[in-house]
């Protein structure tokens, strides 16, 4: 099992504390249970939040050790060659560190707002992906596709891992799992779905491995979980509730059950059936008081996991 944590996002305007940002992933990596650092990416959100790109190069340069991430970027509201050189470019920064999560983000996104057309979103989708690849691995690139066309273009430096990070897919339907086997290099579970659905997701993504042809070995499986822990269960229940609601814009039950919260024992019981259900990573995801939750789960939750 490896074990990551989230990256701090959420600072109204005026309170990053760069001090503080740069204390937190020191102890991370100091700690030495966190594999990875994950963001998370919602543009368009009441609770204010920092990009999630912005926020990774900043940690990579606060870290030396940590890999870090995004599950994901809603790659269909970026246009892929501009995505693809920032994320070689981070890969370089961090010296190869980079995980890269992406998924469709659904049909009721905002496209218009990023001056997308939400027709042919996943078709988009599935384009862009290949682009990003031949950017990152092919010294010229020809593109003649339906949505975006290069004719003998170079985007250089190439990312520093070889052929380029591991794509981590967020996915829920089984076509968008088999999707996901077929064009990524992991399956990274949301945390809005519960340990349930994440157990069927799993079971489906391993037989469209073996569809494939394709050795679950190289193909990890993760699941992001949304926490609060509390002596009260009821007192960690209602802020991560009202954390939840500020992130979504509105209270959504089926979210708030799938978060854990509750007291130590709460969390790792829940942790333990991500595990059962498949999970090889497991990504907490503290909704309030990030840094105290670092240290409450790599002292007190992760020892009953390993």
């Amino acid at each position: 099992m490896q074990f990551a944590i989230s990256i701090p996002q959420f600072y109204a305007d005026g309170e990053f504390d760069p001090a503080a940002f740069r204390a937190y992933f020191a102890r991370a990596e100091s700690l030495g249970c966190y594999e990875s650092a994950w963001a998370l990416e919602m543009t368009l959100s009441p609770s204010p939040q920092l990009s999630p790109l912005e926020s990774m190069t900043y940690a990579a340069a606060c870290t030396s050790a940590l890999r870090l991430g995004c599950v994901v970027f809603v790659s269909t509201l970026h246009t892929p060659v501009q995505l693809a050189k920032s994320l070689a470019s981070l890969d370089q920064l961090s010296g190869g560190r980079l995980e890269v999560g992406v998924g469709t983000g659904g049909p009721h996104r905002p496209f218009a707002a990023f001056g997308m057309d939400g027709a042919r979103y996943v078709a988009r989708f599935s384009e862009g992906i290949a682009l990003m690849k031949a950017l990152w691995t092919q010294e010229r690139v020809t593109f003649d596709g339906e949505f975006w066309q290069l004719k003998d273009a170079a985007m250089e430096p190439k990312p520093w891992q070889k052929p380029y990070p591991r794509l981590w897919f967020g996915a829920s339907s089984p076509v968008a799992l088999r999707r996901a086997v077929r064009l990524g290099g992991g399956f990274f579970g949301a945390g809005s779905s519960p340990t349930g659905a994440f157990a069927t997701q799993v079971s489906e993504v391993r037989a469209a491995l073996a569809a494939e042809g394709r050795s679950a070995d190289d193909f990890p499986i993760a699941k992001r979980i949304y926490v609060g822990i509390d002596s009260s269960p009821s007192r960690a229940r209602a802020a991560v509730n009202g954390a939840l609601e500020r992130l979504y814009g509105r209270r959504v039950p089926s979210i708030e059950e799938a978060a854990v919260a509750g007291t130590v024992a709460d969390v790792v019981a829940a942790a333990r059936e991500v595990v059962a259900a498949g999970a090889e990573l497991i990504l907490f995801t503290p909704m309030y008081d990030v840094a105290e939750h670092m240290e409450r789960i790599a002292a007190e939750v992760i020892p009953q996991l390993g």
